[in-house]
């Protein structure tokens, strides 16, 4: 089984969009093993979008991600990579696909309302990096038989 995460970021958080967006991941299947609200520091941003630093959008993200709280969810399940991306949408809000996330609440790249881990390697370091070992539950749904096949 994969793992993800998928931050639910300050505009998602403002706009009280974090139960449709957890609702669309649970309704295709995927187990939340791990779920806070916070206030992201500095260095915790720096070092989640390390990869950007030098761009000249850097700082704005920055700003933006420690501007106001967040959600953060550590999702587990087949192709959990895969399933959460798809239903975010494409990272531009103008080009996703009706029936996503980005597709249904979003216009702004700049206010696209979530992050999702965009492999399997980078979730698995991504959730290493938000949340502590003793924050995570391993559990299995009952039921689970008719929504992954074995």
């Amino acid at each position: 089984m994969e793992r993800t995460l998928l931050l639910i970021k300050p505009d998602g958080v403002q706009r009280g969009l974090v139960g449709p967006i957890i609702d669309k991941i649970e309704r295709r299947g995927l187990r939340m093993i791990g779920m806070k609200m916070m206030d992201v520091s500095t260095g915790l941003a720096e070092t989640h979008y390390a990869i950007h630093k030098g761009k000249p959008f850097y700082d704005s993200l920055i700003d933006y991600i420690t501007s106001a709280p967040i959600v953060a969810i550590a999702w587990q399940g087949s192709k959990a990579v895969a399933v959460v991306r798809q239903v975010l949408g494409a990272t531009d809000p103008t080009e996703a696909q009706p029936g996503t996330v980005r597709g249904d609440y979003g216009i702004d790249i700049g206010r696209n309302l979530t992050h999702g881990s965009d492999s399997v390697k980078n979730g698995m370091a991504e959730i290493n990096l938000w949340f502590k070992a003793d924050e995570l539950i391993e559990w299995k749904r009952s039921g689970e038989e008719w929504i992954f096949e074995v």
